[in-house]
């Protein structure tokens, strides 16, 4: 079992920057791969960036790629915690949506059906 915890959302204007944290603890098999979800109003919930935390391989929604990073904390996890970020730079109105933060222990990528576990999501508003 694995249990995620997002914080960080809230509302920045477009151009800005805003970090969400995803704490994740629990087995640590089940914390190999990470990554996080947007669900929009009216709009499916997609995959804009995953982290292989063993081989720390990423990867990135094209709606997203150059300006959102996703990372691991190494300095602050331990066996049964760890904690990664997604750092959202020039962030426009279309990325305004709930941030939900997923793990697999054994698929990654940006497919919602490899992640077992999610967490219930921080709220993202980017006013023009």
């Amino acid at each position: 079992q694995v249990q995620l915890v997002e914080s960080g959302g809230g509302s920045v204007q477009s151009g800005g920057s805003l970090k969400l944290s995803c704490t994740a603890s629990g087995q640590s098999y089940g914390r190999r791969h990470v990554a996080w979800f947007r669900e929009a109003p009216g709009k499916d919930r997609e995959g804009i960036a995953s982290l292989d935390t063993n081989t720390g391989t990423t990867v990135y929604a094209d709606s997203v790629k150059g300006r959102f990073t996703i990372s691991r904390d190494n300095a602050k996890n331990t066996l049964t915690r760890e904690i990664v970020y997604l750092q959202m730079d020039s962030v426009k109105p279309d990325d305004t949506a709930m941030y939900y933060c997923a793990s697999s222990p054994w698929r990654g990528g940006l497919s919602l059906s490899a992640y077992n576990w999610w967490g219930r999501g921080t709220q993202v508003t980017v006013s023009s």
